[in-house]
């Protein structure tokens, strides 16, 4: 995190235009805003979060779900609203690559033709039980979008993704409760 997230007195243009020190400091304070949105919301905020994670946008919901449970949120209702949100953000990938247009893959979710065909070579001979590892940041997404683009039994697919995506929340869920009590 920025370093003047608390009392920034920073300004957000320097004298300098060749200093990328505005730069990072807007993208950190603009970071702090969105983390403060889905705060703000609660569970629902815990679930878009998760959604927009698990879907095109790099986005980490780990610290949103941190920050829900150390603020007082139930770790339950957080799993729950986490594993559904990212599991429908995967699923949107999926859903995505069915189409089978390169073109879109490659534009709207900024995954090369070159990453999808390897990752489909790797997946041929595993099935879609390969979901299961679209947890993994940045290989999910890639994952989970050429599960689609072959193919694979949706249902099986939403299954791995399920089983893959709760786990990695419950690991988190029970870190923060152990660490905090």
């Amino acid at each position: 995190f920025c370093p003047h997230r608390n009392n920034c007195q920073q300004p957000l243009l320097l004298d300098d235009p060749h200093s990328n020190t505005n730069v990072v400091h807007t993208k950190f304070r603009n970071m702090d805003v969105l983390i403060q949105a889905f705060e703000s919301y609660g569970y629902f905020g815990m679930t878009i979060a998760a959604f927009l994670a698990g879907s095109i946008f790099p986005f980490s919901s780990e610290a949103i779900m941190v920050s829900l449970q150390l603020a007082g949120l139930e770790p339950w209702p957080l799993f729950l609203c986490a594993t559904a949100g990212n599991v429908a953000g995967s699923m949107f990938n999926y859903w995505i690559g069915t189409f089978g247009r390169m073109e879109w893959i490659e534009k709207y979710l900024h995954i090369s033709s070159e990453k999808v065909n390897r990752t489909r070579e790797w997946i041929d001979g595993r099935g879609s039980w390969i979901g299961t590892l679209c947890f993994l940041p940045v290989l999910g997404s890639v994952l989970s979008v050429t599960l689609g683009y072959m193919r694979a039994n949706p249902y099986t697919t939403l299954m791995s993704i399920s089983v893959g995506k709760a786990v990695r929340y419950a690991i988190i869920i029970i870190s923060i409760y152990y660490i905090n009590n």
